[in-house]
């Protein structure tokens, strides 16, 4: 469990210390969540425009990596919202509302699109500078690899990222 949140790795180690403290497998299983971070460019579709529209499709994804992220995704995982080229900071954290199916934008291709869903604007936005320049964020996929525009984030990522935004779920 990670910070009191409730939140756990979906890592077979992490079962195995849940197991240990009584858990069920069925219970730790409910009690798991994966994360993302997308990133949007917010001249085409911001966060308040999601906010706004209260439901999206997030398509037009055409990376491969990015691509199998999507199709990773599952109903009610959480994501945050970042805005890349102007502003450069997570802005927001929404939720999969429906999982990967074809994307309809696609002219060819084997490409996948998800619904998300606003949950939660940040308190306060995490820049990019600031994830670069903290040391328990150093592996997070959005610094690693700035190309990729749908990433995992691992639980103790997304708890370090909410404490950073001030804001609580």
């Amino acid at each position: 469990m990670v910070a009191g949140l409730g939140i756990v790795d979906r890592e077979p180690k992490a079962y195995a210390g849940a197991s240990q403290r009584g858990l069920s497998e069925e219970t730790w299983q409910s009690m798991t969540a994966n994360y993302w971070l997308v990133k949007t460019e917010p001249s085409t579709y911001s966060w308040e425009t999601l906010v706004r529209d209260k439901q999206a499709r997030w398509d037009g994804v055409r990376n491969f990596e990015a691509r199998n992220n999507l199709r990773a995704m599952k109903k009610d995982d959480l994501v945050f919202c970042y805005h890349s080229g102007e502003g450069k900071e997570i802005v927001g954290i929404a939720k999969v509302v429906k999982e990967g199916y074809a994307d309809p934008t696609a002219k060819e291709g084997d490409w996948c699109a998800v619904d998300l869903a606003p949950v939660k604007t940040l308190v306060r936005p995490v820049t990019l500078a600031t994830l670069k320049a903290d040391k328990a964020l150093a592996d997070l996929a959005v610094v690693r690899k700035p190309r990729i525009s749908v990433v995992k984030i691992l639980a103790p990522e997304f708890v370090r990222i909410l404490a950073l935004a001030e804001t609580k779920l």
